[in-house]
């Protein structure tokens, strides 16, 4: 799966972009739906952090409330 920030999810986001603003939508508007198209969809959604080192410190950790 894609990951925000990649390749492959840029390339996407890009497609998305040309498309809306093809169908009339302005360029700033663009972008704002090109994100939110991609953040809906749970393929290109984020999985979160892959190493312990991602979730942050150990005592900031939700688990550790």
């Amino acid at each position: 799966m894609p990951e925000p920030g990649s390749k492959r999810y840029d390339t996407r986001r890009a497609r998305l972009r040309k498309e809306a603003e093809r169908s009339g939508v302005s360029d700033q508007d663009a972008n704002a739906v090109a994100d939110e198209t991609l953040q809906q969809d749970p393929e290109w959604q984020s999985r979160g952090p892959k190493t312990e080192r991602g979730r942050g410190p150990k005592g900031e950790r939700p688990e550790n409330d």
